[in-house]
Order: C-alpha cells, then structure tokens, then sequence
C-alpha cells in the first residue's frame, strides 16, 4: 500500500479520533474501536500515525525567529494551580505598547503547536501568553497522549483561574496596552 491519504480513511475513523481528543474515550478505547478500521491493507499503527498531530512538520514561526522575542516566564494564579509556566512572545524592539492575546491551549498543556500559535501572534504585532494549565502537575510532558491524562486530573475551575491569571499578568505587563 502507498502513501496513505485521508481518502482513503472512513470518516467514522476521524469521527473515533475526535471523541479521542476531546476525552470521550481513553487510548484504550480509541485503539480497540479503531483495529475495527484495520482491514484492506490498512494498519492500526499506520491509522494512528496518520491521524496524530506531526508538530515537527507544522511549525510556521520558529522559537529563534528574528521578528521576535519568545521565551517561558512563570506568573502566579493563586486561586489555580499556583506557580504557572507560560511562554510569552512579543514583537522585537517595540516602540509602542500593544494588545495582548491570551492563547489558551486545548486538553492537551501547552503543546509545540499551541507555542507556534503564541509566536504567530508576536508575528502578527501583539504580545502574546500561552500558559501551561499542566504546570502544577509538571508541565506538557511532551506528548499528547500523556497531556490528555494529565488535564483531566486538574480541578476545571482552577484551571480557568489560570488563564484569568495570565490575562492579569499580561494586563499589567509594560509593553501590552490591555
């Protein structure tokens, strides 16, 4: 068999993938549904590669990029989790304050594409926060897999005082105007 093509994948397959990444099922789960998709050539290894985010291929502004200035910092959230790790990228060599954007990552921490979204931002002319909601529990652990697990055992309630948290930490900070 070739290379595989999302035309070649039923959509109940990207169906069971979704319930997966929003936590309707556990991996478990997922893989014992999908060898059902397993036929015809098809492998369930192929099947959960080709529907797994590649970060390494997807990253349009680069950590080093000359357009900014990127790097982690942590705030505190004391009604959330505490000390919270977030990466912060802004514009180099502002001039003038500008608008902040909070980006707030999906079930998974603070993944490299979610940091890619935070640089793209910098890009685009506003100062920008990504903060980890896993920080309490160690931080992204570098696959989603785990990062899924790891979210659901935060409180939800002091997951959102992080992100308030963070909103603060930027409204406050020098070089955002609000």
């Amino acid at each position: 068999m070739g290379e595989l093509k999302k035309e070649d994948i039923s959509q109940e397959v990207f169906d069971l993938y979704d319930d997966y990444a929003h936590n309707k099922l556990d991996r478990r789960q997922f893989v014992e549904r999908l060898s059902l998709f397993a036929v015809g050539g098809l492998t369930v290894p192929s099947l959960l590669s080709f529907m797994s985010p590649n970060y390494k291929d997807t990253i349009t502004v680069k950590p080093e990029d000359p357009r900014i200035e990127s790097g982690y910092i942590t705030y505190e959230s004391p009604k959330g989790g505490g000390t919270i790790k977030g990466l912060l990228s802004k514009p180099k060599d502002l001039k003038t304050k500008v608008g902040g954007v909070v980006v707030v990552h999906e079930n998974r921490g603070l993944n490299p594409y979610i940091e890619d979204v935070g640089r793209r931002t910098a890009v685009d002319g506003f100062i920008s926060l990504a903060p980890d909601a896993l920080s309490p529990l160690g931080g992204y652990p570098g696959n989603d897999d785990d990062g899924r697990t790891l979210q659901r055992q935060r409180d939800r309630n002091e997951m959102l005082e992080d992100f308030i948290a963070a909103y603060n930490y930027l409204k406050n900070h020098p070089d955002c105007n609000g």
